[in-house]
């Protein structure tokens, strides 16, 4: 299949990642990316209007916007609501209104799976080596924003990448201070998800909770990024540099609950091709990911703990997989029908 060019985004709550490429199907050549804050934006129209404003930039035919949300059918046309933001967006009207005859909305987590199909050896940082099976299930999960999970799943040839909302699913304390954390989440929004804590606002929240709880005194950083700022990458920061130790000890009950996730996400598909630790928090946090307390709450799983360790687990250390995965699928586009929307091997 020849290259064609293609637009990408990767819609976030917090962040909104768009790509220009040629791409046809198995790989990709940037052309031009460009970020944006999603916040200060009404809605992702304008962001891709004002993207493809630049003049001597080549028009895409092809287009594949990656969202942070469910997706649904809606006869001829897709539709999303971004599960953090006040956007809600039709596949039609985006296409009739950015002239791209081809659009298509997948999610982000998705797209992410398809992502992983070309990353390299240097996109990975692998944390057990476990015992790999070709053509396994894959599972792809990753803090951010929010919690995203998908399944691949091979078929005829490549991977199908299955979307989820996972990371919705019930929050199951492990200690004493995550069941402190339950209650009192619980009744302040009742249903409490793995979403809650394992997210950037959730970090924001373990640290709250524990300060309030020892009625300590909040450094000037974090107080103001609090109130201004990112409260969860200003924690991360103190933890990282050992400054706070409020903010190291909330980090390390982070990664435990994200460990913890990552391993029931592990027995709920048994994916021995691989679980991969996707979402833009884990850069970030890499010696916390790395020192043994996330791989130790992956594989505290009682009875089942010898297989969880046959499962490689891999962080994802490459800036942007699943703008890749979108470019990946808008490439693979049939001319007749749009329907190969494989992942390659």
């Amino acid at each position: 299949m020849s290259a064609t060019c293609v637009l990408a985004a990767d819609v976030g709550g917090t962040h909104t990642r768009v790509l220009l490429a040629e791409s046809d199907g198995t790989g990709c050549t940037p052309l031009r990316e460009q970020h944006y804050v999603s916040a200060d934006w009404p809605d992702l129209l304008p962001i891709l209007q004002d993207f493809l404003a630049v003049a001597s930039a080549p028009r895409p035919t092809r287009a594949c916007l990656a969202i942070a949300g469910p997706i649904s059918d809606c006869g001829d046309s897709q539709h999303a609501h971004v599960t953090n933001l006040p956007w809600t967006l039709a596949s039609d009207t985006l296409a009739q209104r950015l002239g791209i005859p081809r659009l298509t909305l997948i999610n982000d987590f998705a797209a992410a799976g398809h992502g992983i199909a070309a990353l390299s050896a240097g996109d990975l940082l692998t944390l057990q080596a476990g015992e790999p099976q070709p053509r396994a299930p894959r599972a792809v999960l990753g803090a951010g924003t929010g919690l995203g999970q998908a399944l691949l799943i091979w078929r005829d040839g490549g991977y199908d990448v299955l979307p989820t909302e996972g990371g919705h699913v019930d929050f199951a304390p492990q200690n004493e201070q995550q069941i402190h954390l339950l209650s009192s989440l619980r009744a302040e929004h009742g249903h409490v998800s793995c979403e809650r804590l394992c997210s950037g606002s959730g970090l924001a929240y373990i640290y709250r909770f524990l300060q309030v709880r020892r009625g300590l005194t909040v450094p000037e950083a974090i107080a103001h990024a609090y109130e201004h700022g990112d409260p969860a990458a200003a924690i991360s920061r103190a933890a990282l540099a050992g400054s706070d130790a409020l903010a190291q000890e909330s980090l390390h009950e982070f990664v435990r609950i994200y460990g913890a996730q990552a391993g029931n996400l592990a027995l709920a598909c048994l994916p021995f091709g691989g679980l991969y630790v996707a979402g833009g928090i884990a850069p970030k946090i890499l010696p916390a990911l790395t020192d043994g307390e996330f791989l130790h709450a992956f594989n505290a799983k009682g009875r089942m703990e010898k297989l969880t360790r046959r499962i490689a687990l891999h962080i994802v250390v490459h800036p942007t997989p699943g703008l890749l995965g979108a470019a990946l699928y808008a490439g693979r586009f049939q001319a007749a029908t749009g329907t190969d929307l494989k992942s390659v091997p």
